[in-house]
Formats: C-alpha cells, structure tokens, sequence
C-alpha cells in the first residue's frame, strides 16, 4: 500500500468519528434545547432535532468525501502526515463552524418561542381593564 492510499485510509478514520462524535454531542443537547423551544412538545423537539442532525451528516460527511482526493504527491511519512494534518484540521474548523451555526439556529428558534409566549400569553383577570364608557357618547 501506498502512502497516498494510507493518507486516505487514516483521514477517514479520523474524520468520520470526529463527525460522528460531533454530531451525537448536538444531538444530546439539542434534544433539551429544543424541547424548551418548542414548550415541551416533545415529539416536535425530536423531529426537528432529528432532521438538523440528518443535515449536519449529510453536510459534513458530503464534504469530508469532496476533501479526500488530493493532488500531492505523497513520497514519505512526514508529506503523509503533513497533508493528512492539513485535511483533518480544515474538516475539523468546517464541522466546527457548522456546530456553531446550529447552535445560532437553536437560539434563534429558542429567542422566537419566547418573543412569542410573551405576545400571546394570556392576561390574568386580576390585571384586565375596566370597561370605560364611549367618550363620544355613542352606543357600542
């Protein structure tokens, strides 16, 4: 086996659990994220958590195989290892921004659920206005 093919073979063993592994931490804590989100509707928080995590796979592991070719000749250990550094530690900033969109889109979801409880949270009867009557004198 060559070192090119080696290179392949290990950047793939690094960055597939990588992504995995990030993508089960977003899982986990996204599931409580979300269901605060969505007022404890439970099976709404699953699905959504489920289909952001679907996307995070498919985005992440769709460029972890675009990334694999490359175009350097690998002639030893040092070049193996310099070009497999080189290709994990891009891998890892792109999963590393996309965790931190996804968390950005929680929060997002999270501050309009509770813009939204605060607009149509019902209003106590203790606190309700008195009926005043018609200034213009005109029947209601």
């Amino acid at each position: 086996m060559d070192y090119k093919v080696l290179t392949y073979l290990l950047y793939l063993a690094v960055t597939v659990p990588l992504t995995i592994f990030v993508a089960r931490t977003l899982y986990g804590n996204g599931k409580v994220f979300l269901q605060d989100v969505f007022d404890g509707d439970e099976r709404l928080a699953e699905a959504v958590n489920r289909l952001l995590v679907v996307g995070f796979y498919l985005l992440n592991l769709g460029y972890v195989a675009l990334f694999l070719k490359t175009g350097n000749r690998i002639a030893g250990g040092q070049q193996m290892l310099e070009v497999l550094s080189q290709r994990v530690g891009i891998v890892a900033i792109v999963l590393g921004t996309v965790h931190l969109a996804n968390v950005w889109v929680f929060n997002l979801l999270r501050r309009r659920a509770l813009d939204a409880a605060e607009i149509h949270s019902p209003v106590a009867a203790a606190e309700r206005t008195t009926v005043v009557a018609n200034p213009w004198g005109a029947p209601r």
